[in-house]
């Protein structure tokens, strides 16, 4: 983080806007990015995708007011780009790119790190900063405007090969607060932690992506959430611990109490988290059945 920046510099908004000198510089780190992300995703390395058919018809030809959340496991610092390099994907057109958010105090250290990710259509994000901190409120400026927005729930990267751990609850909160809800698309990859291991020389990450690497990218089909009969729920929820610490406020636009959202936050991440658990064990079975 910037010594001595404020909230305001670091945030960069107005790089983020698609009227940034006529959308020139987005295109131009927009179509960098995406065309490394083929190089790497389908050149020098080897990757399979199932279900693309399903990613590139929501991201082309969803409706125009209805959002889209994709969700995915966090296995490396390059699974945002790579894993939309994958052929057919149109990674290269700044109008269908993805928003995404990405950790503050790792893609947002500088003015020029935090000018081209802002670019690249990142939002910054405080880890540990609550689901409430301000940043949040442009990630929900984007599904309110029927944009594409990825977040990765778990909230940092883990690249052993364990069971999908429990999500942070920013993700459900965007899913709550939206005024239409998302369409919300499961993803669950592998293979990029071969990529880009996190410990490979001496500890550290390697100075280049590796190649001759498998990838798997296993996406799955629209989760759908009864929001009504989950806050009718919620409401029958109460609790006298005091969740203030937390920044929440006293009481949501539903009526909910902080225990009813923190049920209500914790039943809509189990279920994603169970979509992808089970494209987790997808690949697996997979992955033994071509061996």
């Amino acid at each position: 983080m910037w010594e001595g920046a404020s909230t305001g510099e670091r945030m960069m908004r107005w790089a983020a806007r698609a009227e940034h000198l006529a959308g020139l510089p987005r295109r131009v780190v927009v179509v960098a990015v995406g065309a490394f992300a083929k190089v790497m995703t389908t050149v020098l390395n080897s990757t399979h995708v199932h279900n693309p058919e399903t990613l590139i018809r929501l991201v082309r030809s969803r409706p125009s007011s209805v959002p889209l959340l994709t969700v995915s496991n966090h296995m490396s610092t390059l699974d945002d780009p790579l894993m939309w390099g994958f052929k057919g994907f149109p990674s290269m057109d700044a109008k269908l790119a993805r928003w995404v958010l990405a950790a503050e105090d790792i893609c947002f250290k500088n003015r020029i790190l935090s000018y081209l990710f802002r670019l690249g259509k990142c939002i910054p994000v405080t880890r540990g900063g609550g689901i409430y901190q301000e940043q949040m409120s442009e990630a929900l400026d984007v599904l309110n405007g029927g944009g594409w927005l990825h977040t990765f729930p778990e909230g940092k990267v883990n690249q052993e090969d364990v069971p999908v751990r429990r999500l942070k609850w920013g993700t459900a909160s965007l899913i709550v607060r939206a005024p239409v809800t998302p369409i919300v698309l499961p993803i669950f990859h592998s293979g990029f932690e071969k990529v880009m291991p996190e410990k490979a020389c001496y500890g550290r990450r390697p100075p280049l992506p590796l190649c001759m690497k498998d990838i798997k990218i296993i996406i799955g089909e629209p989760i759908e959430f009864d929001l009504w009969s989950l806050r009718q729920t919620a409401l029958t929820h109460s609790c006298e611990e005091n969740l203030n610490n937390l920044g929440w406020p006293k009481t949501s636009p539903d009526g909910l109490n902080e225990a009813a959202q923190r049920w209500l936050f914790t039943s809509i991440s189990d279920q994603i988290r169970t979509a992808m658990e089970k494209l987790r064990t997808f690949a697996d079975a997979s992955a033994a059945t071509q061996e």
